[in-house]
């Protein structure tokens, strides 16, 4: 029993479905919805990492992404209810904060409503009532269809920007290294807390951050040091309000990671480890009983 991790979503779908393997990964779209349909096969699909846009360029105060309006605007031009439904089944949790809530030390922000018409008004106060170019819009493989429909938001309201699909190891050099502009369809995983998600993606230290708020370095140094849970706790939630107003980012959403079960699966053992995307223990894996 097993998946096909090197087959690309068609095909992974179409494996599960003549019985090749039992469990498939990375599901989305049309693909979930195929597997979702037939009769006998399941989807299971836990809310595991974040989505979100980053603006490598904010740093730069000659960039229309310095302001702060202009950021905002990016983000209120987002229709995350109607990206989810097309590219998870509705399946992920749309969000205003790029730490999950079910992180320790996490502060819960809704997600920013689908304002066009908001966003418009905000570029026309910065100075863009004719829009502007945006740059490149980097996705992190293989979300490409994803970012072609978050280029078509930006477009509605004149942000101009161009998807740049990137083969996955270049993606991730090349974010690393902070090489990348424009716009960044950035999208993490890994486990945590809120510390250690806000540590890679708004400190001086941070993997992948291009720049760093002051006062949220300060912040962050100063509950690196605090014994007191709760006044850490506090710490960290004044960091993520700031991250927030501020528009650093622009977070989509908690992703349901969905996988497909076939029909002779009993136990596939998918959400026994909490925030684990794969299939374990292996010893928890049961086939149904002849």
């Amino acid at each position: 029993m097993g998946s096909q991790v090197a087959l690309g979503r068609p095909a992974r779908a179409a494996a599960l479905k003549s019985g090749e393997v039992d469990v498939a990964f990375l599901l989305s779209g049309p693909t979930a919805d195929d597997i979702r349909r037939t009769p006998g096969l399941r989807l299971v699909a836990p809310l595991l990492g974040i989505f979100w846009l980053d603006f490598p360029e904010q740093w730069d105060p000659k960039s229309p992404w310095a302001d702060r309006r202009v950021r905002l605007a990016a983000s209120l031009a987002i229709d995350r209810q109607a990206l989810n439904q097309a590219e998870t089944l509705g399946l992920s949790r749309p969000t205003g904060s790029i730490v999950p809530r079910d992180f320790d030390f996490a502060l819960p922000i809704d997600a920013p409503p689908y304002d066009p018409k908001r966003a418009r008004q905000l570029l026309a106060e910065a100075g863009h009532a004719n829009g502007f170019d945006g740059g490149d819009l980097t996705p992190n493989p293989p979300y490409f269809s994803m970012a072609e429909a978050v280029a078509s938001n930006l477009g509605a309201v004149g942000i101009r920007v161009r998807v740049r699909s990137m083969e996955r190891a270049t993606f991730l050099s090349s974010w690393r290294d902070k090489k990348l502009r424009g716009v960044i369809l950035g999208a993490s995983g890994t486990a945590g807390n809120a510390a250690t998600r806000i540590e890679a993606l708004a400190t001086r230290s941070g993997l992948y951050a291009y720049g760093v708020v002051p006062e949220v370095e300060d912040l962050f140094q100063r509950q690196g040091r605090e014994l007191d849970r709760k006044k850490r706790e506090e710490l960290l939630h004044q960091i993520q309000r700031i991250l927030h107003d501020r528009v650093v980012h622009a977070p989509i959403w908690e992703n349901g990671f969905i996988r497909g079960v076939g029909p002779r699966v009993d136990e596939p053992a998918l959400t026994l480890i909490p925030a684990f995307p794969y299939s374990a223990p292996g010893e928890e894996l049961r086939l149904k009983r002849p």
